[in-house]
C-alpha cells in the first residue's frame, strides 16, 4: 500500500467560509478530510471547516455523479436523457449556438446567475467572455442574495463599503444582529469567531429574527421575534422613541445627513417629505409609536421602547445586518430603516459603532477571470430573467433594464430589449429552477420550448435544474481541478484549490468544452489568448501580484494551499467623512448621507418607492387581506446541512438538520397538528408535503422552511421534500427589482 499524501485544498462552492481542507489521499482514493483547527498569534481566526466542509468528498464523489454528456429525449423537465459522445454534444451545441445567434441576435443569449463554483475559474464568466467576443449577450446585475441591501446602501452612502473589520466589534457596548445568522449562514470565518469573543467579554448581543436561529442559541443572545417583512416598521417605531426621548445625535444629523428634517432637504424637494415629519405623523396623521409598531411587527410596544432606548443610550453600539430582512417585498426599506437608526444615534464612523447596510469591508484586491466588455450593452436584474424568457422584447428601464456600465446614480436611459431569451447557459447552478421564485411558474415557462429554445446545463448531478436541460454536460468537482478561492466578506486570505484526483468518468471542466466551442466558431485564439487552463491560473495570480506585492510566488502559494495576508490597520468605515465632511464628503451626489434619496426622488419607477426610509405595507405581509385565506407568513432560512442546494444529496448531512416546517405551538394547536405530523403547506402558487416541527423558536403566525432542498414533485405536482420556492413568488422589489422571496402567505393543514 502506498503512503498517504496530505494535499491542501479549499472549498470552492458558494459558501463564505472558504475553509482550509486537507485531503488525505492514498492510491488515488480520498481516505478522509481534515481542517485547520486553531489560529496563530499572527492570524487568530482559524479557517476551520464545519460538517459540510469535512463531508465534501461524500457529497461530490458519490454514485449519483453525472458521468457523460447527454441530450434530452423526453419532454423538457421530465428528466429523460440519452448518453452521447463529447463530439456529438459539441456538434449539437455549436449548431444551436449558431442558429440562435443568427436568428435572434446577441440579446437572445443569457448566462444564468448563480454558480456552485465560487472561485476564479468558473464557467459562467468563461461563457460570458466567449459571448462578448461574439457580439455580446444579455447581461445581468444584482444577486439573489443581496440585491436590496446593496442598492439601499449605495443610494444612501454612495458605496457598499460600509463595514469595519469584525475585530472592532470588541469595542462595542451592544451588538444587534438584525436578520443575521452567521452560525448557519457562514459569511466568513471571522464573524462568529469575534461574536463569540464579544459574548465571552460580556458584550450584550440581541438577535432580531422571525426564528430563534442557531446564532441566538450559540451566543445566548436576547431574541426578539419579528414578523417577516416588517423590519422597517420596527426601525420606524424605534426611531420615533429615540426622537421623542431626545436621544438623537442632532449634531451628527445636521452635519452629515440629508433629509432628516425640513431644514436639511435637497433644493427643489417638498420640505414636508423629510424623515422627521413622517415619523412624527405630520404627513399622514399616524405617529410611528411603539404601539403602532406592535400592530405590524408583533413585537410588544414595551419591548420596542426598551430596545430603542437601550440602543440610543449604549454608545458605541453596532447593528450588523444580515441578508434575511432585505429578501422581502420592500427589502430596500428594511435596509434603509436600519441605516437611519445608525445615523440617528451617531454610530457611523466611530470605533465600536456600525454604519449598517451591506457592510462590505475590502482591504485587499481579489483575482477574477477576465470578462470582456459586453458589446450588446444591456443588462437586467438577475431576478427577472424569467420575464425576459416570457416577454423580454420591449422590457425597458422601468423593468430594471440598464446599460452594462450604468451606475447607481446615473439617470435612467431609454433602452429596451430587442429579443426574448432564447438560449440559456446554466453552468454549475441550480438557480434555473430550484432557487428561483415560484417553481411551478418557472417550470411551466421552461417546458414551453417555443419560448426558450435551447438550454445548456453543466453540473455534477441530476439536480432539479439539470432536468430542464436540452444538453447536459458532466462537470468536475473541487477535487478534480485546480482553482483559486477567495472569501466573501473580509479579504484577508487567498486559498488554492489543489487537484487531488483525476476527473471521474467523462467529466470535463467548463473551460475545456467552451474552448472547443470557441474553436468551432473561429474564436479560439481570442478566447484563450494562447493559454490553457493552468496557464490562465498562473496569469491571473501573477497579474494580482502586481497590485498585491505581498503575495508569494505562484508555486509557493500552490504548494501551501493558502496565503493569509499580514495583519494590518483596519480602517473604521466613514471615519474621515464624519470627522471632516467638508474635506471628505460622502460619495453621494450631495456629499452627505442621503436619508432622503435624490436618486429615488428623481427616478420614475414602476412601483411605489418613497425617497425616505419608511414602512410600506408589503403584498402578502401581515396586513394583506389575503391573510383571510392564507393566515401564516412563510419565511426561509439557510440550513447548516446545505450551502444553498449543495449537499442536499448527502444523506448523512441531512440528519444534522432534517427538513421540517417550523410552526408555533399555538398555530399548530389551532390546526390539530402534532409534532412530526405530515402536513400540507399551500397557497395559490403550489403545495408542499413536509413533516411539522412544533417549536416556540419561531414567532407566532409565522412558519419557516429552510431553503435549498431539491424540488421533488409527485405525480400530482406536489413537492415531497420541502422545496420552499414552490410557495414563493416572482414579485420583484420596487427599486432594486430584487428577490423578495421571504414575503409569502400560506396555510397549513394536517394530512
Amino acid at each position: 500500500m502506498s503512503e498517504t499524501k496530505i494535499i491542501p485544498t479549499t472549498g470552492r462552492n458558494n459558501c463564505g467560509g472558504r475553509c482550509i481542507i486537507y485531503a488525505h489521499v492514498c492510491d488515488g482514493v480520498i481516505e478522509k478530510l481534515s481542517t485547520e483547527t486553531k489560529g496563530t498569534p499572527e492570524h487568530p481566526v482559524p479557517l476551520c471547516a464545519c460538517a459540510k466542509g469535512l463531508n465534501y468528498h461524500k457529497t461530490f464523489l458519490g454514485e449519483d455523479r453525472l458521468r457523460w454528456p447527454m441530450k434530452r429525449v423526453g419532454e423538457r423537465g421530465e428528466g429523460k436523457f440519452a448518453r452521447i459522445s463529447w463530439e456529438e454534444a459539441l456538434d449539437i451545441l455549436t449548431s444551436e449556438y449558431i442558429r440562435i445567434r443568427d436568428t435572434y441576435g446577441p440579446g437572445s443569449r443569457y448566462v444564468n446567475d448563480g454558480c456552485g463554483i465560487s472561485a476564479v475559474m468558473r464557467g459562467d464568466r468563461m461563457m460570458q467572455r466567449l459571448l462578448a467576443l461574439d457580439g455580446g449577450y444579455l447581461g445581468c446585475y444584482n444577486s439573489y442574495s443581496s440585491a436590496c441591501i446593496r442598492n439601499a446602501t449605495d443610494i444612501t452612502y454612495g458605496t457598499s463599503e460600509t463595514g469595519t473589520h469584525p475585530s472592532d466589534w470588541l469595542n462595542s457596548h451592544l451588538i444587534i444582529l438584525w436578520g443575521h445568522n452567521p452560525a448557519e449562514t457562514k459569511f466568513d470565518s471571522s464573524t462568529m469567531f469575534y461574536l463569540k469573543k464579544a459574548n465571552a467579554a460580556g458584550i450584550p448581543i440581541i438577535v432580531i429574527d422571525p426564528r430563534k436561529n442557531d446564532t441566538a442559541v450559540a451566543l445566548n443572545a436576547q431574541w426578539i421575534p419579528i414578523r417577516p417583512a416588517t423590519d422597517s416598521a420596527l426601525a420606524d417605531a424605534m426611531a420615533y422613541v429615540i426622537i421623542k426621548e431626545g436621544l438623537q445625535d442632532q449634531e451628527f444629523l445636521d452635519k452629515c445627513c440629508l433629509g432628516f428634517d425640513a431644514a436639511h432637504m435637497p433644493e427643489g424637494a417638498d420640505p414636508s417629505l423629510n424623515c422627521l415629519s413622517y415619523l412624527m405623523g405630520e404627513t399622514d396623521s399616524i405617529p410611528k409609536t411603539p404601539e403602532w409598531g406592535e400592530t405590524i411587527t408583533g413585537i410588544p410596544a414595551d419591548t420596542i421602547r426598551e430596545l430603542a432606548i437601550r440602543y440610543a443610550t449604549t454608545k458605541p453600539a453596532a447593528i450588523i445586518q444580515g441578508y434575511g430582512a432585505q429578501r422581502n417585498a420592500y427589502g430596500e426599506q428594511s435596509a434603509r430603516g436600519v441605516i437611519l437608526l445608525t445615523c440617528l444615534t451617531g454610530n457611523v464612523g466611530i470605533s465600536g459603532g456600525s454604519a449598517a447596510g451591506s457592510g462590505d469591508c475590502s482591504t485587499h484586491k481579489l483575482p477574477g477571470f477576465p470578462v470582456l466588455d459586453n458589446p450588446y450593452n444591456r443588462a437586467l436584474p438577475v431576478f427577472l430573467w424569467t420575464d425576459a424568457v416570457d416577454h423580454g422584447k420591449g422590457m425597458n428601464e422601468y423593468d430594471g433594464i440598464r446599460t452594462c456600465d450604468q451606475g447607481i446614480f446615473d439617470d435612467p436611459k431609454d433602452i429596451t430589449l430587442n429579443s426574448n431569451i432564447k438560449m440559456i447557459f446554466n453552468l454549475a447552478s441550480n438557480t434555473l429552477v430550484n432557487q428561483h421564485g415560484d417553481i411551478n411558474r418557472t417550470a411551466k415557462l421552461l417546458k414551453d420550448t417555443s419560448k426558450c429554445e435551447f438550454i445548456v446545463c453543466s453540473d455534477l448531478f441530476m439536480t432539479a435544474s439539470a432536468k430542464f436541460a436540452d444538453l447536459l454536460l458532466p462537470g468536475v468537482s473541487m477535487f478534480e481541478e485546480e482553482n483559486i478561492t477567495k472569501p466573501w466578506k473580509f479579504t484577508e486570505f487567498l486559498g488554492f484549490n489543489n487537484k487531488v484526483i483525476e476527473p471521474l468518468y467523462e467529466c470535463k471542466t467548463e473551460y475545456e468544452w467552451i474552448r472547443e466551442l470557441a474553436k468551432r466558431i473561429d474564436l479560439e485564439e481570442e478566447f484563450t489568448e494562447g493559454r490553457d487552463y493552468s496557464q490562465w491560473m498562473r496569469y491571473i495570480y501573477d497579474d494580482l501580484r502586481t497590485r498585491e506585492p505581498e503575495l508569494p510566488e505562484y508555486d509557493e502559494f500552490r504548494e501551501k494551499g493558502i496565503y493569509k495576508f499580514e495583519e494590518g490597520h483596519y480602517p473604521i468605515s466613514f471615519e474621515k467623512e464624519v470627522k471632516d465632511p467638508e474635506h471628505h464628503p460622502f460619495p453621494t451626489p450631495s456629499g452627505k448621507i442621503e436619508l432622503f434619496s435624490t436618486k429615488l426622488w428623481k427616478t420614475p419607477m414602476k412601483d411605489f418607492m418613497p425617497p425616505i426610509p419608511r414602512y410600506v405595507a408589503p403584498p402578502e405581509g401581515p396586513e394583506d387581506p389575503l391573510t383571510k385565506r392564507f393566515p401564516l407568513q412563510l419565511s426561509g432560512w439557510h440550513s447548516k446541512c446545505r450551502t444553498h442546494t449543495v449537499h442536499d444529496n448527502n444523506l448523512g448531512l441531512r440528519r444534522l438538520d432534517p427538513q421540517k416546517l417550523w410552526i408555533h405551538p399555538e398555530d399548530a394547536a389551532a390546526r390539530n397538528i402534532n409534532d412530526g405530523d405530515m402536513v400540507l403547506v399551500y397557497n395559490d402558487r403550489g403545495q408542499v408535503k413536509i413533516p411539522a416541527k412544533i417549536t416556540d423558536r419561531v414567532a407566532k403566525g409565522v412558519a419557516t422552511l429552510s431553503q435549498g432542498t431539491w424540488y421533488t414533485p409527485d405525480e400530482n405536482g406536489v413537492d415531497t421534500r420541502g422545496s420552499i420556492n414552490v410557495l414563493t413568488s416572482q414579485r420583484p422589489t420596487p427599486f432594486a427589482r430584487g428577490n423578495g422571496q421571504h414575503t409569502n402567505l400560506v396555510e397549513v393543514k394536517k394530512l
